[in-house]
């Protein structure tokens, strides 16, 4: 299939796109977008759902993050299905990509530990080459981790020492590499990430890692944690809203001691006969960290085990993985976004209405009733619980600058 074709056609406004979780929208971030808009571009934001990567809730919920988004500048913000979110670097970045482009995204824009794109390019290509997939296989037999691997076979042949072990760098190559196999021609740009390291718990100036302002947040310090948030957010957040997988650990936990053993054999990203042991360790684990604890291996990372454990209790499966969204949901629109959306012809529906996905066939469902799992769960996670079905009740945003 070619996927340039399929896309879309017609009109672009001059639209940058940016991937991210936003969990929590802080000041890199902000960054991202002030950068884009200085160039002359609207911005669209693909945005996780209410579950992400490292296998976790999210602190806010996808909604109150696209608020937020919009509030600092973003004029389109979608969002990446649970399927998509909660999944590898691969399928994440080949999600992101994809949605950005049927959006009609001219440039994708993110924020790298090395700050070169060119140097992320020759990664790129490294990756993709024959003798890469060799060299992994090589390393992988040595027992150490998928990612362990990836990076000795990358330098082995030719990329920069220690570029693939930086996060940021990563996901960006991943990036590139879903471009190309997409066949879509869409232009990367990158900007050099300031501050502290992707997952360092250590305070700075100004720029700090999502995981210590989540830290404070969790901690029930939002006011310190916004000293790393851009104004436009200040003072919107507050205890309510923050969402904590303890509180919905033993709802998870009851969930997947009912699967049936064969169940966890459809789960994606699964090998080696893993789903044994998270059967057996699922009936005796009385706490998701001892879970967690006792499926890991030196061949699996913590954040892998985690999206398997959460992806089994939401009924995930390898339909979906490493293939492309049947639909793109929008979440929230400033005045130019709607704009563009209504001018917008594109081969991916666009839902503004959730009702209209049961239109577009049995995938789209799947999709979408996996979503409204993940959503009914997730709505246990806060400190008073939530009610089921607010994938129904949400409403789009529409957000109105002031003059």
């Amino acid at each position: 299939m070619d996927f340039a074709s399929a896309f879309w056609e017609g009109f672009s406004l001059g639209l940058t796109g940016i991937i991210a979780e936003f969990n929590p929208l802080h000041n890199g971030h902000k960054k991202l977008i002030d950068f884009a808009k200085r160039s002359g571009d609207n911005v669209a934001c693909v945005i996780s759902g209410n579950f992400v990567q490292r296998g976790d809730v999210s602190i806010f919920s996808k909604q109150k993050r696209a608020e937020l988004a919009l509030l600092c500048g973003a004029d389109i913000v979608v969002e990446m299905p649970v399927l998509w979110s909660m999944s590898t670097a691969q399928n994440f970045a080949l999600c992101g990509v994809f949605e950005l482009y049927a959006l009609g995204c001219s440039k994708i824009l993110f924020g790298s530990e090395c700050g070169d794109i060119d140097t992320l390019n020759e990664c790129a290509k490294v990756l993709l080459s024959e003798d890469f997939s060799k060299k992994v296989g090589e390393h992988l037999k040595e027992g150490v981790t998928f990612a362990a691997a990836r990076d000795k076979a990358a330098e082995e042949l030719g990329t920069k020492p220690g570029i693939l072990d930086k996060p940021n760098n990563n996901l960006g190559t991943e990036y590139i590499i879903a471009a190309k196999k997409l066949g879509i021609d869409i232009e990367f740009e990158t900007v050099k990430r300031l501050g502290e390291n992707h997952d360092s718990l250590n305070a700075a100036p100004n720029y700090v890692s999502s995981s210590f302002i989540r830290e404070k947040i969790l901690a029930g310090d939002i006011a310190y944690a916004e000293r790393f948030m851009p104004l436009e957010v200040k003072g919107i957040l507050n205890q309510d809203m923050i969402a904590n997988i303890a509180y919905g650990e033993r709802a998870i936990l009851g969930i997947l001691r009912t699967k049936r053993q064969e169940e966890f054999k459809n789960l994606p990203d699964l090998s080696e006969g893993l789903e044994n042991k998270l059967y057996f360790s699922v009936r005796v684990a009385p706490t998701l960290d001892e879970l967690y604890n006792m499926v890991k291996s030196k061949r699996y990372t913590l954040s892998r085990i985690r999206r398997l454990v959460l992806g089994a209790a939401l009924g995930f499966c390898g339909d979906f993985f490493m293939k492309t969204p049947p639909y793109i949901r929008v979440l929230g629109l400033s005045e130019l976004g709607e704009e563009h959306i209504k001018r917008l012809k594109s081969n991916t529906p666009v839902i503004m209405r959730v009702t209209n996905i049961k239109k577009l066939g049995r995938d789209a469902l799947t999709v979408f009733e996996t979503e409204c799992r993940a959503t009914d769960i997730y709505a246990l996670c806060f400190k008073t619980a939530l009610e089921c079905g607010l994938e129904y009740k949400y409403k789009l945003l529409k957000h109105r600058c002031e003059k």
